[in-house]
């Protein structure tokens, strides 16, 4: 684990960043913080998910399987330490997830994380002025608790992923020459977050209701099958599932 020093701390941890980006040689971008993140913090993991109030979400990138677990059962669940830290716009901090009341708040998402590998979350809104366009998300498989420095680190780099989102409008995750893969890269991250607001349009029309519902049904229906978002979206679009306002009435079939 890297020590940040305190005195100019955002500048110190642009470096460490910087040097994720050389070392896998392409520019600097959020996959390069989670990097960096994991290595100066008490921590096994990190993803990246975009957030939007009028939008669904999407997982941008993770340096494991399972901290892309956690970015995909969040969403999935609509609950969990990312979504409170994006509602509340303040940081969601999990020493350990086996703490008592977290699985009654979490009544999905606390044991999902647990089986996944994860003990502890903690959860930074990344903010620039009033926007924030998304949840950094760190992990640790054994109970951890980040002190003063820690935190300050972690918001930091909070505050750095914020800025690369922006400046590039959530389009560059940087793509891995090697090691972990990102949940999803630079080169289609366009196309799954359209298929996912296609597929939520699509079942407005099916079911008769508003986008939000649509989305919470196609959200519902990947957890109850134990599939990922994306891929339920991607057989909607295909007309391979057609939903019907009877949760029990979809039709895994194609369309004639």
């Amino acid at each position: 684990m890297v020590r940040i020093e305190a005195d100019n701390r955002p500048t110190r941890i642009r470096v460490l960043v910087a040097r994720e980006a050389a070392r896998r040689g392409f520019p600097v971008g959020v996959l390069d913080v989670c990097t960096a993140a994991v290595a100066a913090l008490p921590v096994g993991g990190a993803g990246l998910s975009a957030m939007s109030r009028s939008a669904a979400s999407h997982p941008l990138c993770s340096t494991d399987e399972i901290s892309g677990r956690l970015e995909e059962l969040q969403l999935t669940l609509g609950e969990g330490p990312c979504v409170d830290a994006f509602a509340r716009g303040s940081a969601v901090l999990t020493p350990d997830l086996l703490t008592a009341g977290l699985q009654a708040h979490w009544a999905v998402f606390a044991d999902a994380a647990l089986e996944a590998g994860a003990r502890a979350v903690f959860s930074l809104p990344l903010r620039t002025g009033a926007t924030s366009p998304g949840v950094l998300d760190l992990y640790a498989r054994i109970p951890t608790v980040l002190d003063t420095e820690e935190l300050a680190d972690a918001m930091a780099f909070a505050d750095l992923a914020a800025l690369l989102l922006l400046d590039t409008s959530i389009g560059e995750t940087g793509a891995p020459a090697d090691g972990p893969v990102p949940v999803h890269d630079s080169t289609d991250l366009g196309a799954y977050r359209a298929e996912i607001d296609q597929a939520s349009g699509m079942l407005t029309i099916q079911l008769g209701v508003g986008i939000e519902e649509a989305f919470a049904r196609l959200r519902a229906h990947a957890y109850a099958h134990g599939r990922q978002l994306a891929d339920v979206a991607a057989d909607v679009v295909a007309r391979r599932l057609r939903f019907s306002p009877d949760a029990e009435g979809d039709r895994a079939e194609e369309e004639t």
